[in-house]
């Protein structure tokens, strides 16, 4: 994006891609800097003075009110720009507080799935196909709850906001799961939240 004040340190991760998707939505001036996760990259001593964890995301806004800020944590990042940005962040009082159930059941509950399930499969020395089972069954009964709400609202929240931003990369990644059951109504969301420009623009960037 041109006119960019905040620097984003991410990779092609449902985590890097929320951020991504806010930004563009928001229509924040951004670059991306993309870090090799394959190469620890994310362990090296100028990224981890930025997050000591070693994860992405990471922001850096040049222009934040009190001067240059680093925050971590996607979630956290989305709420920031929420504010900075005054958009995606429900005015009503119910629908904001909802809002943030959401936010907070796609970056935790749904991400520590969708994780778990990564690392049993691609990660870790002994994979278990039992465990493996265990966590996309989880996973399927979020997926069940997420597909619940959307039976009677276009969104999370009756209005798009950060909670669909925040859910969308964990959906998309995890398509083959969402084909095996039964969950139109989430794809239809899915569809929805896909075509829109801005999440076109963010998926593309990072990819």
């Amino acid at each position: 994006m041109n006119d960019a004040t905040i620097d984003l340190y991410a990779s092609n991760t449902s985590n890097s891609q929320r951020v991504a998707i806010m930004l563009e939505e928001c229509a924040l001036g951004y670059r991306v800097h993309k870090v090799d996760l394959s190469s620890g990259e994310q362990r090296t001593e100028p990224f981890l003075s930025m997050n000591p964890a070693g994860a992405v995301p990471v922001i850096v806004d040049h222009a934040a009110p009190g001067g240059t800020l680093t925050l971590t944590q996607s979630a956290a990042i989305l709420l920031y720009l929420a504010m900075r940005a005054g958009r995606f962040f429900p005015k009503d009082a119910a629908l904001r507080a909802h809002a943030f159930e959401w936010l907070a059941f796609a970056s935790s509950d749904f991400s520590t799935m969708s994780t778990m399930l990564f690392l049993n499969n691609a990660v870790l020395p002994d994979k278990s196909q039992a465990n493996a089972g265990f966590f996309e069954n989880r996973l399927s009964r979020y997926l069940t709850i997420a597909d619940d709400r959307l039976a009677s609202r276009e969104f999370l929240v009756d209005e798009v906001s950060i909670a669909d931003f925040a859910l969308y990369p964990i959906v998309r990644v995890r398509h083959a799961i969402v084909a095996r059951g039964s969950f139109p109504n989430l794809v239809r969301w899915t569809e929805a939240i896909a075509a829109r420009p801005g999440v076109a623009r963010a998926m593309a960037a990072l990819a």
